[in-house]
């Protein structure tokens, strides 16, 4: 199984997790590959500090067996995406792809604002990017930061709405269609319905590829279950309604979402407490391959949500295997190594 999104820590942020860690407790989920994101501290956004993060990534896989990948961040400034498309087309599958966060989160690595966002598209283009460009999609002239109420993880939904979600996808779309955009442009961790129309619609109409993601938290729990103040579930994007929720697992189910992603980000319960966003997602994924199972998804389509089908948009070779045959034990085995579990009693759908 690939795992395509996960924050594996370490460096500044050992205390929460190391690399080492996250790839064992993957390695006995069964994954094979794992995808991690730039945002680390410090973040993998020039060539130094990625050689550094790809190294430690390699000790780590040659202990545990899975394979290690990582994603190159990109910023506002033309030279350093230009300097990170390059890296990709160098380091390639190691650096599998690029990343842009369209709204802050974990990190501050945000790059706000249309015109902003359009330029790195057209600088992508200029220099024949081909690869995938992950974003993190959320508008943020549409966030009201000022309805969260810290300890009532509920407000976050309310304070980063899924409109924000949506039209920063709308954004995202329009950018890479003006300015002849040629790569594979996904949409990580999707979490409204209305984003998941959207994107239906689109890919009629663009001649490039759109991708989505989505996690278990936003296939399994809704804006309902973050009221339980023990399960500290606040993370970007929120969780949604019911209908919300439904929407995203449905859409795993038909393929309209391509593939399951774990968004994996563990904190200690002292940074949680204290409003940080972001859960320990690896176990998860197997809660919602159960999940999945049990909704009646082939054992052909389950195989192509948990890798086959990211393999083929990042390009990269992969032996799909066999599927855990109890997918919900290895959930119960693994929860135990985080903090706290947010997904609970984990009975999911």
């Amino acid at each position: 199984m690939i795992d395509p999104h996960v924050h594996l820590r370490d460096w500044e942020q050992s205390g929460k997790e190391t690399i080492l860690h996250g790839m064992s407790v993957a390695s006995r989920l069964g994954f094979t590959h794992l995808f991690d994101m730039p945002n680390t501290a410090p973040p993998c956004t020039d060539r130094d500090t990625i050689l550094s993060r790809l190294a430690d990534g390699g000790k780590a896989a040659e202990e545990t067996g899975v394979s290690y990948h990582l994603y190159a961040g990109l910023t506002a400034d033309k030279s350093q995406i230009e300097e990170m498309a390059a890296l990709h087309g160098e380091l390639f599958p190691l650096v599998v792809g690029l990343k842009m966060f369209a709204g802050q989160s974990t990190g501050n690595m945000g790059i706000i604002g249309k015109e902003r966002q359009r330029s790195v598209f057209e600088t992508l283009a200029s220099c024949s990017y081909s690869g995938v460009l992950a974003v993190h999609a959320e508008k943020e002239e549409l966030m009201r930061p000022d309805l969260f109420v810290k300890g009532k993880w509920e407000t976050h939904s309310e304070a980063r709405p899924s409109a924000a979600e949506t039209e920063s996808v709308r954004d995202l779309i329009d950018a890479a269609v003006e300015t002849g955009f040629r790569g594979t442009l996904h949409i990580c961790h999707v979490s409204a319905s209305s984003t998941i129309e959207l994107v239906r619609k689109r890919r009629e109409d663009v001649s490039f590829r759109i991708t989505m993601g989505a996690t278990p938290h936003h296939a399994l729990l809704s804006v309902k279950d973050s009221r339980d103040h023990s399960r500290l579930l606040k993370m970007n994007p929120p969780l949604r309604s019911d209908a919300d929720r439904d929407a995203v697992f449905n859409a795993l189910l038909d393929g309209t979402i391509d593939w399951a992603e774990s968004d994996h980000a563990p904190h200690a319960i002292s940074d949680k407490e204290n409003g940080a966003s972001g859960i320990p997602g690896l176990p998860g994924m197997l809660l919602l391959l159960s999940s999945l199972r049990r909704a009646g998804a082939s054992e052909a389509h389950l195989k192509a949500l948990f890798g086959g089908n990211a393999a083929e948009a990042f390009g990269l070779e992969y032996d799909d295997g066999c599927l855990p045959s109890d997918p919900y034990c290895l959930y119960e085995r693994e929860a135990g190594e985080y903090p706290w579990n947010p997904f609970c009693s984990g009975e999911g759908r």
